[in-house]
This record gives C-alpha cells, structure tokens and sequence, in this order.
C-alpha cells in the first residue's frame, strides 16, 4: 500500500491526475468482442476503440506489455474480459515506461488503440494512448487461490472481483426480485412502501430492534413486518398490495436466520387462504421459468416444483408423525411426554397449543422436501389470522414449507376489529408480561379496522429463503450485506 500511494503522490506532483474525470468509452469490452469475432491469429484492423476496466492480469516485458482488463457486469451478463497491448513501436518509449511503473493489478486504466488478434488468436486493443483511470491503493485478492467464507462476507466488493459465484448470486437475486415484481403486478396487484421507523412494533410475533428519534424524544421502533399499513391501504379501498421491503428482527443468527432480512408481503381483498396460496405458488413458479429451473437437486433429494402442492393440517401431520391422534383437546400432559420421547426440549410455562407447534417443527417440518402448504395451525401461532371457520382452536393459515424450510406464509386475514381487538390487548399484556415477543396494542391500526375491511387474504414470503432455495446457499451468499459480528 506505501508503494502504491507513493505512485499516487509521483503521479500528482507530476502534474497528472490519478482519478481523472474526462474519461469516455466508445464500447464496452462486451462490444469489443461483439464487433469482432472472427479474427485470426496475427490479424490486425484498422478500427479504434476506446475501452476501460479493471486491470486483473499483467505480464510486462521489454518492448510488449499484456494486460487483461475487466469491466462491470449488468443485470444480463457477466463481468467481460479482454487483453489489451502496449508496444513501443506503437505508443512510444515514454508511455511505455509510464506504464511499466506506474500501473498495478487492481488499478481501472483507460486505452485507446486498434482492435487486433495477438500471434496466439487473442483478441485485443493494440494501444495508441493509455491513460490511468482510477489508482488502486489496495492489492487485489490472489485470484486464483479465493477468498475464505468470511473474508467474501466482510469484504464483498473484492468478492464481487474476483469470484464469478458472487457475480451470479447478485444478478440471480435481482432477477428473482423483478420476476416477484411482474409476476404480482400481471396479477394486479399494486406496490406500495410502509414506513421502516414505527412507534409500535406489531404484524408478527418478534423482538424489535429499538431506537430514538431526537426530533419528537421518543423511542421508536424498525418494523418486524410489513402488515399492518398494508392493511391500512386496503381498507383505503385497494383491490390488491404488494411491498417488498427490509424488515428486522432482533433475534438468532444462523445459516436460516438474519436480524434483517427482505419480505414480501400481499394482500387481496375478497380472498382467502386459498386463493393467496394459489398467487404464491404462481409466483414461485414464475420465479422457476425464469431461472429455467424446475427440478432442484439437493443433499436430501429431489424438489419437483412441477409436482403436487399439497395440503398438510399440524394435527394430521403430528399424529402421523407421533403414532397416536393429537387434536386442539390433546392434555398438556400428553403433549409433554411426546417431546420427552423425541427428545424434543420445551418450556414448562408453554400451553398446549404452543407445545402442537414446536413439536411440529421439530418433528414434521424437516422432513417436508416437496411444496407444502402446513394448515390449520392452532390459534397461537398467528395472532392476526381468522380464526377457523370449521375447526375451533383452529385459524385459517398455512406455512408453506419446502425442502424443509418454511419459505412462506398465508392467512384468511382476521377483519373483525371487535376479534382483533381482543387478541390485541391479550397481546399487550403478555408484552407487559415480559413477553418480549409479543404485540403491542396499536390503536392507528384498530381505528383503521373498526371503518371496514373487506375479506381478504394475505401471504408472506422470505425473499431470501427463496434465493436459498434455488441456489442451494445459505443466508449469508444470498444475503449482499449480512449483518456481521464486528471484529477485534
């Protein structure tokens, strides 16, 4: 680094310019090698180009210099390559000098020449002018040996150089996000933004993040989920809403887990828990034409998006799983001795509905690899679902689980403000409590219930468990910026 700022100084006290800003391109690399695919070995042209990248190979010699310069990748196509040339003959004893001192790997440089093939058919820019871009100070990585797993998460701009992987994955993810986006947007559904800064934290049964608004003097909150303005918004009179968005939560960190992750969530007005699963699946298979992948091959087997969907109730599934029937009446008891015989840890201050749940994702859950939409869970586990038209204890809701991992959830979406309410201070108590998960009474929220909403239906989707999905990565890849530990 001390040689490279040296360069930087010699350059300035030179009177030339390390960060030059009169720069232009004629083409891009990609172009380059558009325009001019059919060169043979030695073959030279006539036509200038002007290009710049990235030095990310150099080999200098006495009168021929090889550089390969790197350029930005787009939403469509990787970061291209292309050799250019330095020969004296062409540019001249001085600038060919410049050139062997003052250039290092990772530094942006700026060439104009002819567009040649060298002796061995590459093609490349046989350079009349060069001119420094932008000074690295700062080596690259070793290409060829890779970055360790953390060095990529904590330094993800060199990971972004070096390692076509990490390319994909952010080009792979906003293809995901805009098919998400079409794919509602063809189904009518209207994008819309709720505020990240909340006085109440609520939609969700989580732990906050809290912070201080100095403007007011009042803590606030980073919202947990993004349900409760959009819900606002249909009673506004929207037919369908959508947001994608970053929400947190001050919780685990794990290959599954982030304190802030990307959602999506959406709502239809005179819909239900079908018709929301129906539009997610929709959008999960929109997502697999895009990509072209249908069949995901993991440790575990075989996920075939193109097969059957199927509807799995939580007391069905337990009972299967534990040999004996479970049902909203099951005693505390019974549900105690089934976790102590699967070796399944509990809480002795849970309820019988909250051991149906845990039992069920430590049992079932895993063990669901092909679409699943996981129904009829007991009232506990989503306070703001309607209850269940048909199966008291029960609501209308489902998680949809895949490769064993829940990637979404959907309700028939409680609309009663009276129901609402109740459930609401009952939330608030358990908060008061100390329950440091449980919802806060938000009386902006009731307000807007108590002018009418019409029956709607609701979904929740993991944007980054989906990434996970399709590409077999944990949290951390698909995630650009995970949250880290700091070092030191």
């Amino acid at each position: 680094m001390r040689v490279r700022a040296a360069k930087r100084r010699r350059c300035l006290e030179a009177g030339g310019q390390p960060y030059p800003v009169d720069l232009r391109r004629t083409h891009t690399l990609a172009q380059v090698r558009a325009g001019w695919p059919g060169l043979g070995p030695g073959e030279e042209t006539d036509d200038e180009v002007a290009v710049g990248g990235r030095v990310v190979f150099l080999r200098n010699s006495g009168r021929l210099c090889f550089a390969t310069l790197q350029d930005g990748f787009t939403p469509d196509a990787d970061a291209e390559r292309l050799q250019v040339m330095l020969s004296r003959a062409e540019i001249g004893d001085e600038a060919l000098a410049g050139w062997k001192s003052e250039v290092d790997l990772g530094d942006f440089v700026w060439v104009r020449g002819r567009v040649v093939a060298s002796r061995r058919g590459e093609l490349s820019v046989m350079a009349a002018q060069w001119r420094l871009a932008s000074k690295a100070l700062r080596p690259l990585p070793v290409l060829h040996k890779g970055l360790s797993e953390e060095s990529r998460v904590r330094q993800r701009h060199n990971d972004l150089i070096v390692r076509p992987e990490a390319r994909a994955m952010l080009r792979t993810r906003a293809r995901i996000t805009r098919t998400i986006r079409e794919s509602l947007e063809a189904q009518g559904y209207l994008e819309v933004e709720g505020p990240v800064l909340q006085t109440l934290h609520g939609g969700a049964a989580a732990r906050p993040f809290i912070t201080h608004l100095n403007a007011f003097d009042i803590d606030m909150y980073l919202r947990i989920a993004l349900e409760l303005h959009l819900k606002r918004v249909m009673v506004g009179g929207a037919d369908r809403v959508y947001e994608i968005g970053r929400v947190f939560r001050n919780e685990g960190v794990d290959s599954s887990h982030s304190p802030e992750f990307t959602m999506l969530e959406a709502y239809q007005s005179w819909g239900d828990q079908f018709t929301v699963a129906e539009t997610l699946r929709s959008v999960v298979m929109d997502v697999a034409d895009a990509l072209g992948v249908h069949r995901i091959e993991t440790g575990r087997g075989v996920i075939d998006l193109d097969g059957e969907w199927a509807w799995l109730p939580v007391h069905e599934g337990l009972s299967d799983r534990l040999g004996r029937r479970i049902t909203p009446e099951t005693p505390l008891e019974e549900l105690r001795d089934a976790a102590r015989a699967n070796g399944v840890a509990f809480d002795e201050g849970w309820g019988p509905q909250k051991m149906v749940v845990e039992l069920f994702g430590e049992l079932v859950e895993k063990d669901l690899m092909a679409p699943t939409f996981v129904c009829d869970y007991p009232e506990i586990a989503q306070p703001l679902a309607r209850r269940h038209r048909s199966k008291p204890g029960c609501i209308e809701a489902w998680d949809l689980i895949i490769g064993g991992m829940e990637r979404g959830t959907g309700f028939s979406e409680l609309v009663d403000p009276v129901v609402q309410r109740e459930i609401l201070i009952a939330q608030s108590l358990a908060a008061s409590a100390g329950d440091p998960e449980a919802m806060q009474l938000d009386e902006d929220f009731l307000s807007a219930l108590e002018q009418g909403c019409p029956p709607m239906g609701g979904l929740g989707l993991g944007i980054d468990r989906l990434i996970m999905l399709f590409t077999d990565a944990g949290i951390r890849e698909t995630i650009l910026f995970p949250l880290l530990r700091p070092q030191g």
